[in-house]
């Protein structure tokens, strides 16, 4: 991700691992019988994990585009107010 600052993207990485984590947690449950309870708790937790990363991920876009918006346009992932528009309630 270009747009985003290195720090933001430790941010962003953290939580995908971190979700990538529960998920392979979700499917061994799943693999092994697991109780629907610990299946469904596991999967709450990933669900919510991608909605943050993605949300940092949109307001991210957003602060680069807003901050110049000139050399936003110039990268190849530029995006428009209505793609960030898109993007943002694609997650809700």
């Amino acid at each position: 991700m270009k747009t985003a600052d290195p720090q933001t993207q430790r941010k962003i990485a953290n939580r995908l691992k971190r979700a990538r984590g529960q998920l392979d947690a979700v499917i061994e449950a799943v693999e092994s019988g697991g109780s629907c309870r610990d299946v469904v708790t596991q999967l709450s937790a990933v669900s919510t994990a991608l909605d943050r990363a993605g949300f940092v991920i949109v307001s991210s876009a957003m602060q680069y585009c807003i901050t110049d918006p000139e050399t936003a346009a110039a990268e190849e992932d530029g995006l428009t107010v209505d793609e960030l528009e898109k993007l943002f309630l694609s997650l809700s």
